[in-house]
């Protein structure tokens, strides 16, 4: 029987060593979305734009909502909540793909030699293309409006990184549950939807009673969304101890997950 290694060495030495195959397999994934259309990788941009300017319209216009209770700015409203739904959907996407990967790639289990574990990293790169173009549109409309951004942008991949490893962790976890539990996929799109409102995307922290605010600190998109807001649109610096307590759990969770699936995958080929 094939022995799976569970190591963190490994878990980036996996990804290293099948580099091509990563980029390759992520390059088809994003020109395979827009395959076939007029626009093509035009859409990319568009969706964004479109998805903006509806929820701008609603929470500003319908419902009266504004960032700040002394501010009247729809701008400065469409551009926060914009840099939060760019950290969201990424996760969304990434973690509403994941517990399918295995069960839509029969074809992979059976190849002995096809690295599976690099699957939600595939996913992952393709979600943030994506979000890489909405943060470019975010850039050039707060170019625009604004003026030119704060160089705490540059912090960014502090942010995003340990992020990134987060997603990873969960992703290769549902991945396998994904397979034995035919049931998550259903369930994590309904989590993912939960979350949305649960995350201050349409939102601040502030806006919610001391009493409550611990309780969406639980969810652990707020840190990030919260931290991104920050250096792109406010431009403060981000805590240190929230990041270093962030670093490590993104590393502890991305190795569990990880492990998991590494322990999991040799009752992949039974199941399917």
């Amino acid at each position: 029987m094939q022995h799976f290694s569970v190591s963190p060495r490994e878990m980036v030495a996996s990804l290293w060593r099948h580099r091509e195959l990563v980029y390759a397999s992520a390059k088809r994934e994003v020109l395979g979305r827009y395959r076939g259309s007029a626009l093509g990788l035009l859409w990319s941009f568009f969706n964004p734009i479109f998805m903006l300017a509806v929820y701008t319209f609603v929470f500003s216009e319908v419902f009266k909502a504004r960032w700040n209770p002394g501010s009247e700015s729809k701008t400065e409203f469409a551009l926060a909540l914009f840099a939060g739904l760019i950290i969201f959907n990424l996760f969304s996407e990434c973690v509403n793909r994941a517990p399918n990967l295995v069960l839509y790639n029969p074809n992979y289990v059976k190849k002995v030699l096809y690295p599976l574990e690099i699957l939600p990293f595939v996913a992952f790169l393709s979600g943030l293309y994506h979000a890489l173009v909405s943060l470019a549109v975010w850039m050039v409309a707060y170019l625009i409006f604004f003026g030119i951004p704060h160089p705490t942008v540059l912090l960014l991949p502090l942010i995003i990184v340990p992020f990134g490893l987060f997603i990873m962790g969960v992703s290769w976890g549902l991945a396998s549950l994904g397979v034995f539990l035919r049931d998550v996929s259903q369930f994590i799109g309904v989590l993912t939807m939960v979350l949305m409102f649960l995350s201050p995307v349409f939102y601040p922290v502030s806006s919610l009673p001391g009493n409550y605010r611990h309780i969406l600190y639980i969810n652990p998109l707020t840190i990030v969304i919260e931290q991104t807001r920050d250096i792109l649109f406010w431009g403060k610096l981000p805590s240190v101890t929230s990041m270093l307590i962030y670093w490590v759990g993104s590393i502890a969770i991305a190795w569990l997950g990880f492990a998991w699936f590494q322990k999991t995958r040799r009752g992949f080929a039974d199941v399917l």
